[in-house]
């Protein structure tokens, strides 16, 4: 049940889970812990009985050791053991994740932890779902080492997807070529415009700051950060470029907004970069994704915002695809072209096919594909 009464709630509780943010701090990568220091300082005060504290969030290694701490000054006369029971749910995804995990992540230092933990989850292990028991630093590093693995499969698609275009090679082929090896695997080899989101970004940054922390720099995770980073730029180069050089005065047509498919979720999504950055240049933006566009508003007041696909390519010298909604997936290239009044189509998410856009019109650009007919394109962008 939902309360707002943090002692009733609590009380006889054998577990209490923190799930509060853990914000990036600042330039330097490090964590904002003020929000899980607080929150297990109050869980503490109003607890009544033996309880196992475990962090949801996503902390430093390092955390559990401080919450021990805190949670023994604070109570010193009730046994509170502290556990880490990291989350990796996918937005959009969450419920099928939380009831069919890959993993069950346990980071305890006593049994009775352990056993609380492990007696609570029984559902998923009678499932069969694997289970990590660990120590509680193993635990805290493993959420922050698995999305940082990620982002550097990210980052490595969009690096192959640039050599692709200067060898006239298909990042696509290539992608699924190396996904099918048992050892890689397919997903996250899809090339775009850079990872973004709540945790991608935020977490590797993290991951970076831990490592020199401990003295022991993360060298391949410190480029994935650069790399990514300078991706949005690149995008808008590419962008202007396909425009003849100039965006001053166009009309460009912005197809998708949040970070990813199927969340309103904004925070670091690449939009937020590019498209401020093509409004600078003087072009003239009208935006539209399916649930993200009050959000993005608030963030990015500047932009055109229209309630429709159609509204967006109404009129538009150009349009740029920055997330790979189903709803935009299932347009018609004729139509699309009917709507606009350019021709210059840039799908950063690789979401059509070239011949059908080629077909109906358009000079087409995507990402890691043939490059050999993108001089004549960008030459004949008038038309």
């Amino acid at each position: 049940h939902f309360s707002t009464d943090l002692p009733a709630a609590i009380a006889g509780a054998d577990a209490v889970f923190i799930a509060v943010g853990t914000p990036s701090r600042g330039e330097d990568g490090g964590v904002d812990m003020s929000y899980v220091m607080a929150a297990a300082e109050e869980v503490a005060r109003a607890v009544t009985g033996p309880t196992v504290l475990v962090t949801k969030s996503t902390v430093p290694v390092g955390t559990g050791r401080q919450l021990q701490a805190l949670v023994r000054r604070v109570r010193p006369e009730i046994a509170i053991r502290v556990a880490s029971n990291p989350e990796f749910l996918r937005e959009g995804a969450a419920i099928g994740d939380f009831m069919r995990p890959d993993r069950v992540v346990i980071g305890a230092d006593s049994d009775e932890a352990r056993e609380v933990l492990k007696s609570l989850y029984r559902p998923l292990y009678l499932i069969e779902r694997p289970f990590v028991l660990t120590g509680i630093e193993t635990a805290e590093l493993i959420k922050y080492a698995a999305n940082s693995f990620l982002a550097m499969k990210i980052t490595f698609i969009n690096e192959v997807a640039n050599l692709c275009e200067s060898v006239d090679a298909d990042v696509h082929d290539v992608a699924r070529a190396i996904g099918l090896d048992g050892r890689i695997g397919r997903k996250f080899l899809h090339p775009g415009p850079g990872y973004g989101g709540s945790c991608f970004p935020k977490d590797t940054r993290a991951f970076v700051h831990i490592g020199r922390e401990a003295g022991q720099p993360q060298q391949l995770v410190e480029t994935v950060v650069a790399v990514n980073d300078a991706r949005r730029q690149q995008m808008v180069d590419r962008i202007v470029a396909a425009f003849g050089g100039s965006v001053a005065g166009r009309t460009i047509a912005a197809l998708g907004l949040t970070f990813k498919p199927n969340t309103d979720d904004m925070r670091d999504a690449p939009s937020l970069s590019i498209l401020p950055a093509l409004r600078a240049a003087g072009a003239h933006v009208r935006a539209f994704d399916p649930i993200g566009n009050e959000t993005a508003r608030a963030m990015m007041p500047d932009l055109d915002y229209c309630g429709s696909v159609g509204d967006a390519l109404h009129g538009a010298d150009g349009a740029v695809v920055l997330t790979e909604w189903n709803e935009f997936r299932a347009l018609a290239p004729d139509w699309m072209r009917r709507q606009m009044r350019g021709r210059v189509f840039l799908d950063l998410r690789n979401v059509y096919e070239p011949a059908d856009m080629d077909a109906a019109g358009f000079i087409y650009h995507s990402i890691g594909r043939s490059v050999r007919g993108a001089s004549v394109a960008i030459a004949s962008v008038g038309g």
